[in-house]
């Protein structure tokens, strides 16, 4: 086998590699495996959940509009959740309090009154949504009664606007 030969080979061979590991990279962070998209809510930064959030339960359309920023006692998030929020004169506006859980669950807890918890939430991050989607089971705490949600992100807090998300 001539030199040339062999430099071609080994060319042809490094171009191989070179998209295989492109491929495999595209491939891991499509399903949240890479560090700038966590397949795991534990590995998510706090700071990701801080922002402007969507909340649909019951697979239905109506949108519950959540924030959530830090929470001044410990390392978790404290917010609002706003139901009805398109109709002003319906709207119900809840506490919320919660963090990310020993299992990668985000478990939040509900008031109405800011005393009582009158609903808790528990989701898992979503494959490949980069710490932007979570799906689980809100418990209504009046009557046991469960519901699904998705929880989306929308934007991030103001005072993160512009940083990577």
């Amino acid at each position: 086998m001539t030199t040339k030969t062999m430099m071609k080979k080994t060319t042809a061979t490094a171009a191989l590699l070179a998209g295989a590991l492109a491929l495999l990279s595209g491939c891991a962070s499509m399903h949240g495996g890479s560090a700038d998209c966590p397949a795991d809510a534990r590995d998510l930064p706090l700071e990701s959940l801080y922002g402007n959030w969507e909340a649909r339960f019951d697979n239905l359309p109506a949108v519950a509009v959540v924030q959530l920023g830090k929470h001044p006692d410990y390392d978790g998030v404290r917010g609002t959740i706003a139901r009805n929020g398109t109709n002003s004169a319906k709207a119900t506006v809840a506490q919320l309090a919660g963090d990310v859980d020993d299992e990668g669950a985000l478990s939040i807890d509900e008031s109405q009154d800011g005393r009582a918890i009158s609903g808790v939430w528990s989701g898992k991050l979503q494959a490949g949504s980069c710490g932007r989607e979570f799906r689980g089971t809100w418990r209504n705490a009046a009557d046991e009664s469960t519901h699904p949600f998705v929880l989306s992100k929308t934007a991030p807090p103001a005072s993160q606007e512009g940083r990577k998300q």
